[in-house]
């Protein structure tokens, strides 16, 4: 029968510590193992099978030793094979080394002050906020008044007794005495006397004659020895400063201003707060999980009339959620809509948000003066097509620059939204450009641009079908025109002087050249695309405009209230570089005027009410996409901007020849046809008969092109064909109208024409 080992006692103590080593008594028929050769089997991955040295550099050899004291002989150390090198692996030079340790660096001028434009506003909301505050306090200056005398008794007794104590030097030195006699030390007791005493000696110097002082100061105010001025100066400072002392501890005596404008200071906790409420699965589970998800790379600061907030989201949520629902963030700050703006942060990774939150809501801000009523951009009063001048301003009241040259415009609100008011704008800023030819019309047919019909080449003004068909005609001129200065263009390229082949700043100004900037606007185009007649080639024209007058110094300027696909053909919006949405009533009109799935992004122009929040709108095509408030020129301020353009053309000699405005009712297109109809002639050309109706009527006809004529006889069902002349042997063909069918229409007209 084996018996088990048996385990011994210990045989040694190494120290205090009680480090022992066990010893075991095996038996003598039990195998032994030996540990050196299960270690040389089990020799590690990295060590040399020829050498058997460790080919690890980082190896430590004292860890392998077998001698080592704390060593473990049986543990066997199995690694396991690389993966790879690390994957972030440590800088070469640390980046605080380079003042780059990832964190923004603070500004060295503070966003409010790093503008014209910011330190006014800034100073202008103090100076409000502190003239609140003041008329708040001067209005309960009685209540004050009354609180002040009642406590001022109080506090020059108060006073009183703390001087005298003062005086007396007893504060602590009593106690250090008291405690002294309590324990026998009389030699400590007299020291601290001593003290006191040298303490209280110079004080009833001091308190003695300033008593007197003050007594002599009361007795002659109440006598009236001492002139009134300076007795009430001496009260109006002695009461609230003996009110102070008089008072109770928790207690004041002027009122806190618990409400001023409605603004709430915008903080991290706040902040994070109303993020978390907006129902994004992104941000809740992030937050759930790390409460530091949601950061802050900046502090928040003031920025204009409001502060700015950045915002780093959890990983994957994206600025734009946030800024779809900013309904909700408005709500979770206890914030009006207008008081909320959020927006991506500039250069910046998606996930960041730029939150700025006004002191009041924007709509009740007072928006700053165009810059353009004053004196225009540049010195003069002038303004250059080819710069940037002032459109816009943000809720920042920061301005928006707008451009001309190399832009379309489309505008788009409902009525009510101040659609017309933002797209004048832009031909007001054109028309104080001497350069700048102007052709407009207007389809609505109330005269918003009737005071820049001086300083217009052709202007109409109604949505009649014959104003309607002079529109038309207008589109097919301007696709002619740009076939003619793309010709000029490929002229001066020839030459060296168009080097990217579009119009420059010096061939606009070059006088003969044709490629002066030619700036078109037509306000209700949907009238236009609409009409059964005219629409269709209308919009073709229009679109063909706008892909080829960019480089050819053409800007065409869109206005509509109807946005869709019928009133608003797609090949427009789709070409269209610059939009400017104001308030629109659901999603397919904002997506059709911004572009598609800026609604979904969170560029909503719905949330404007019209007529209280007119101007404001989303634009798009001027920096990043954002809401802008037009700036509001009245009809009186525009037509004073007229005034100074009309001086600039007059002295630059570019002032239009013929008058602007042609009245369709002051003239009968057909009646005249006749009167001027050569005698001998069924047919005529468009050519001849528009010479003799200049001569007819000048003030109407003159600078009217043939497609002008062909688009005014279609709106009486004329139609307009090839007519064939010999000149000189030579066949030439050119269209016209016949005569017969000028009879006819005549003729239809007078029997169709209501009797009195």
């Amino acid at each position: 029968m084996s018996t088990a080992p048996e385990y011994g006692t210990p045989n040694e103590q190494h120290n205090d510590d009680q480090d022992q080593t066990d010893q075991v008594n095996e038996a003598p028929d039990a195998e032994v193992f030996d540990l050196a050769a299960a270690r040389i089997r089990t020799a590690r991955p990295d060590t040399d099978p020829d050498t058997g040295e460790d080919n690890d550099p980082d190896s430590d050899p004292d860890t392998d030793a077998d001698d080592g004291p704390d060593s473990d002989h049986e543990s066997l150390l199995i690694d396991r094979d690389a993966l790879g090198a690390p994957v972030d692996p440590v800088d070469d030079i640390p980046a605080r080394l380079l003042g780059r340790n990832g964190q923004p660096v603070r500004a060295i001028v503070p966003e409010w002050a790093r503008s014209r434009s910011a330190l006014y506003l800034s100073a202008r909301w103090a100076f409000r906020y502190g003239g609140y505050v003041a008329a708040y306090q001067v209005t309960r200056t009685p209540k004050y008044a009354a609180k002040a005398a009642f406590y001022a008794p109080i506090g020059a007794a108060r006073s009183l007794a703390r001087l005298i104590k003062w005086a007396m030097a007893e504060e602590g030195n009593w106690v250090l005495r008291q405690h002294a006699a309590n324990a026998g030390d009389a030699d400590t007791w007299l020291k601290l006397d001593r003290a006191r005493q040298r303490q209280s000696v110079w004080r009833w110097w001091v308190t003695g004659p300033t008593l007197l002082a003050t007594a002599l100061v009361v007795l002659l105010m109440v006598l009236g020895v001492i002139p009134m001025l300076y007795q009430v100066v001496t009260v109006l400072v002695a009461v609230p400063l003996l009110a102070r002392a008089g008072l109770p501890a928790d207690a004041r005596i002027t009122d806190r201003v618990m409400q001023g404008k409605t603004y709430r200071k915008l903080t991290a906790e706040l902040v994070r707060r109303g993020l978390m409420s907006l129902g994004l699965a992104g941000i809740n589970s992030a937050v759930s999980k790390d409460p530091n998800a949601i950061s802050f790379p900046t502090e928040i600061h003031r920025d204009g009339p409001g502060h700015l907030a950045i915002v780093d989201l959890p990983y994957g949520v994206e600025a734009s959620e946030v800024i779809a629902r900013r309904g909700r963030l408005a709500s979770a700050l206890r914030l009006p809509l207008d008081q909320v703006w959020p927006e991506p942060a500039n250069r910046a990774h998606p996930g960041r948000l730029a939150l700025w939150v006004g002191h009041e809501p924007a709509s009740a801000m007072a928006q700053p003066v165009w810059s353009l009523i004053k004196d225009g951009n540049t010195r003069g009063g002038k303004v250059d097509v080819f710069r940037p001048f002032d459109f816009a301003t943000d809720p920042r009241l920061r301005p928006l620059c707008a451009e001309l040259m190399s832009r379309n415009w489309l505008f788009g609100g409902q009525p009510g939204s101040g659609k017309t008011f933002a797209l004048r704008l832009l031909i007001l800023a054109a028309a104080l450009d001497p350069r700048a030819e102007i052709r407009g019309y207007e389809l609505k047919g109330v005269g918003d641009f009737k005071a820049l019909a001086p300083v217009m080449t052709e202007y109409g003004n109604g949505f009649d079908d014959e104003t309607i068909a002079r529109c038309a005609a207008f589109f097919a001129w301007l696709f002619d025109e740009c076939e003619r200065r793309s010709k000029r263009i490929d002229f001066y390229a020839a030459q060296g002087r168009c080097p990217e082949n579009k119009v420059t700043p010096e061939l606009a100004s070059l006088k003969g050249s044709g490629l002066h900037p030619l700036v078109c606007f037509v306000d209700e185009v949907q009238n236009l695309f609409l009409h059964k007649q005219f629409g269709k080639e209308a919009g073709e024209f229009a679109e063909k405009v706008i892909k080829l007058g960019r480089a050819l110094g053409i800007i065409l300027i869109l206005g509509t209230q109807i946005p869709d696909k019928d009133s608003l053909p797609t090949g427009i919006t789709r070409n269209v570089n610059t939009r400017f949405c104001l308030s629109v009533a659901d999603q397919t009109a904002n997506d059709m005027i911004l572009g598609t799935s800026m609604y979904k992004n969170g560029y909503r122009a719905t949330v404007f009410e019209p007529g209280i929040e007119a101007g404001w709108g989303i634009a798009v095509g001027l920096g990043k996409p954002a809401a802008y408030r037009s700036y509001y020129v009245d009809s009186p301020t525009a037509a004073k901007i007229v005034e100074r353009a009309v001086v600039l053309r007059q002295k630059a000699g570019t002032m239009p020849t013929a008058p602007a405005e042609r009245e369709v009712a002051s003239f009968d297109l057909l009646a005249d046809l006749i009167t001027i109809w050569p005698a001998d002639q069924a047919k005529a050309w468009n050519e001849t008969l528009i010479a003799a109706l200049g001569e007819l009527r000048p003030e109407v006809y003159a600078g009217w092109e043939p497609e002008q004529l062909t688009a005014a006889l279609k709106t009486h069902r004329i139609e307009v064909g090839q007519i064939g002349r010999r000149i000189d042997g030579k066949t030439v063909n050119r269209r016209g109208p016949v005569k017969a069918d000028i009879h006819a229409a005549i003729t239809k007209r007078s029997e169709t024409k209501p009797r009195d």
